[in-house]
């Protein structure tokens, strides 16, 4: 079967593997559609922080089943997406029903090989039917996920005052899911191209491009009193250090980013807020049955997410392109 190896940042190749055997429990599943992920970027440019190379890359994923148990509720023939995080089911985080952040944790792509190939066998309880999506949607129902995640994770509540900071795929997802929520959304960002698709197809309330005034437009739209719930979606260090100038007195601030770096804060500006900092670390179950019931009732606007394709046979050759600005890419879906 055809498999894309990154083999070192920088280099893919193509494989020919061998089509792996499933084993009792396990899902064989056809990969049908692979949403690429500012995570593969990472991967490809050498800087995402919990990989050795080589890996197979890939965790958004569609697929139609080849191979299940009876009991798993799964027939051949039928259309699933997977939820990519591994976990052990038995650790201090599981036991708590915190799958997401495992202790044990594999991510598909990540920790071990993922989607960038034909065939995969997977355990079962990590593989769903795709019922009322199609394998284009199903494929991105993870990051939509991570973006709902965030908002849960945050509390919005109708009527708050949020920023969005980074309007890659996962900002914008945090995006979608905060103004479902009801909150008054503005996007912070150095590219106006994404603002302007933040404006015509996430409905934000306000975009404000970065630069020498643009805390000051900050303040004006909150008339001085700044935010009640911050996300940083930049996988900047320095962004991630300067988001907590834009809290409001008692607000909170997710990091949805992770960056190889430390990060540091005033103190005294952070305490006179009482401000609240969280960090928020892929989806549970839950959030992915929110982007499901999101996308059948039709407010999720996937066909505008998805700004390219490619074919896997073609992910070497035309992979370094996706990172080039000028492209305009939003969400990438890998055909398989």
């Amino acid at each position: 079967m055809l498999t894309v190896v990154c083999e070192t940042p920088g280099k893919l190749v193509a494989e020919d593997r061998t089509k792996p055997q499933r084993e009792q429990g396990q899902v064989l599943l056809r990969v049908k559609r692979v949403g690429v992920c500012g995570t593969d970027l990472h991967i490809f440019t050498g800087n995402q922080p919990y990989l050795a190379y080589p890996r197979v890359m890939g965790h958004e994923l569609s697929g139609v089943v080849e191979e299940a148990d009876a009991e798993s509720g799964l027939r051949a023939g039928d259309p699933v997406y997977v939820m990519p995080y591994l976990s052990c089911g038995h650790c201090v985080a599981c036991r708590q029903g915190k799958t997401n952040c495992c202790v044990n944790i594999q991510v598909l792509g990540v920790h071990r090989d993922g989607a960038f190939t034909e065939y995969l066998s997977l355990p079962a309880q990590f593989v769903h039917k795709a019922e009322g999506v199609s394998l284009d949607e199903a494929a991105m129902v993870e990051f939509l996920a991570i973006g709902a995640h965030a908002a849960r994770r945050g509390d919005v509540k109708a009527g708050e005052r949020v920023l969005v900071v980074g309007t890659g795929p996962i900002g914008m997802a945090a995006i979608l899911f905060a103004r479902l929520r009801g909150a008054n959304v503005t996007a912070l960002d150095t590219r106006q191209d994404r603002l302007d698709f933040c404006r015509r197809e996430l409905g934000v309330n306000a975009a404000v491009c970065i630069g020498d005034n643009d805390k000051a437009e900050l303040s004006q739209l909150t008339d001085g009193e700044f935010f009640d719930v911050v996300f940083d979606a930049t996988g900047n260090a320095k962004a991630m250090e300067r988001g907590f100038e834009f809290i409001a007195h008692g607000g909170r601030y997710v990091l949805i980013s992770i960056v190889r770096d430390t990060i540091s804060f005033s103190d005294p500006e952070f305490h006179k807020r009482e401000a609240t900092l969280l960090s928020s670390r892929n989806a549970t179950a839950e959030d992915f049955e929110t982007v499901l019931a999101a996308m059948r009732a039709g407010k999720v606007p996937g066909a505008a997410l998805n700004t390219h394709r490619l074919q896997l046979a073609d992910v070497p050759s035309q992979f370094p392109g996706l990172l080039d600005a000028k492209a305009g890419v939003v969400k990438a879906i890998v055909e398989c």
